[in-house]
């Protein structure tokens, strides 16, 4: 009798020392529904605060455009441009503090030797080639509410700057740079994502200098 009840009590530890096959199988199918469902989300959050964070980026360094022309008052050339370029393998962008159109690592300014401010896209984040049209996928173009411009506002296909008052310009002609300027300026960035459609941000300079981000959620912009 002993015996046979350590054969039983032995079966029934086996039985539930481990998990059978199909359980196994139901629980790894479970997982793969519920990361199925998760694993999108996430990708598609992280997208959002690397464009988001590239653009906050580039409002910072537009600002501080601002605060250098309004502290140094450039003569030659007579604004700060905010210029755009590949540096290291990296898409930048950088104050032209003297105006040569290229990246210094060292330039005088006001007898000060500094380097000119720089900040490099994310990966996956670039500038717009154009303003979004509406369609195919892409949202509507963003528009400042309350602003009395004239004329449509200006986009990536103009030159920002700044001039010693920290008024904002259009320096696509130099060296024209009339400010304060007719209209807003609306600089558009995209991204390239592993699933779905590019996310959409902009930075918005208003004529009176300030700056802000907005995101297109796919419905408006915020």
């Amino acid at each position: 009798m002993m015996k046979n009840s350590c054969k039983q009590s032995c079966r029934q530890h086996d039985r539930t020392a481990g998990f059978s096959l199909v359980e196994l199988v139901l629980v790894m199918f479970l997982m793969l529904v519920i990361a199925g469902f998760t694993v999108p989300n996430v990708m598609l959050t992280v997208s959002n605060v690397k464009l988001r964070g590239t653009a906050a980026d580039l409002a910072g360094l537009m600002q501080q455009a601002r605060i250098l022309a309004a502290k140094n008052n450039p003569q030659v050339p007579p604004v700060y441009a905010i210029r755009y370029a590949v540096l290291n393998g990296a898409q930048s962008a950088f104050v032209d503090l003297n105006g040569d159109g290229i990246w210094n690592v060292s330039i005088p300014v006001n007898g000060v030797t500094m380097s000119e401010p720089v900040i490099a896209f994310g990966r996956s984040v670039v500038p717009a080639a154009a303003p979004p049209t509406g369609t195919g996928g892409q949202p509507t173009p963003y528009v400042l509410t309350g602003d009395s411009s004239t004329g449509g506002p200006f986009t990536n296909a103009n030159i920002l700057a700044f001039t010693s008052r920290g008024l904002p310009c259009d320096y696509s002609t130099p060296p024209t740079c009339s400010s304060p300027a007719p209209s807003y300026f609306v600089y558009y960035l995209t991204d390239t994502r592993s699933a779905g459609k590019p996310g959409w941000a902009a930075v918005v300079v208003t004529k009176g200098g300030r700056t802000k981000v907005v995101m297109w959620n796919g419905t408006t912009w915020n």
